[in-house]
């Protein structure tokens, strides 16, 4: 089993990581206004998955923040999703409290599914691990990076100049 620790104590990560260059795993997802989306209905288009515990939070709060000032600048074949178990009216609010309307927002809260299909799902929180994938417009990933210490931030450089090459 994967750990990842919170300032410094480690948590155990439920599913395994999907392999980078393979079909990424399949998922549904609520949205805002509580409709599924799944991996197929992205089809076509770079998505990445900018997965968080929670827009609530400092750090994921800055992070969501910043990828959402990045998708402002992207073409409409790039969807950058951030994907957290909050639920969906407390991703609409976030959303609205920061003018957050580039970025879109899903939950995994109805099973915890996701999280568990790519292998971040913190077994001792019920929350996801901060972590970002990136799947080209085949579905298949590209990148993936899961971050050890959940009170850090991502690469970001490295993420979006990863998502260039598949946007």
């Amino acid at each position: 089993m994967a750990t990842v620790t919170f300032e410094g104590n480690p948590l155990h990560l439920e599913g395994t990581l999907p392999e980078v260059g393979k079909k990424a795993p399949d998922f549904s997802l609520t949205t805002n206004d509580l409709a599924n989306r799944t991996l197929a209905e992205y089809a076509g288009k770079a998505l990445i998955l900018v997965c968080v515990p929670s827009l609530d939070t400092p750090v994921c709060d800055m992070e969501v923040r910043r990828f959402n000032t990045e998708a402002a600048k992207l073409s409409g074949d790039v969807v950058i999703a951030a994907v957290s178990r909050d639920l969906p009216f407390a991703q609409a609010r976030w959303c609205g409290a920061h003018n957050a309307k580039a970025v879109v927002t899903l939950s995994d809260y109805r099973t915890g599914s996701f999280g568990k299909a790519y292998g971040i799902y913190i077994k001792e929180l019920d929350l996801l691990a901060r972590s970002i994938f990136i799947i080209d417009k085949s579905g298949v990933l590209r990148y993936c990076e899961l971050v050890s210490e959940v009170t850090h931030e991502p690469d970001y450089d490295k993420a979006l100049a990863e998502l260039a090459k598949y946007a």
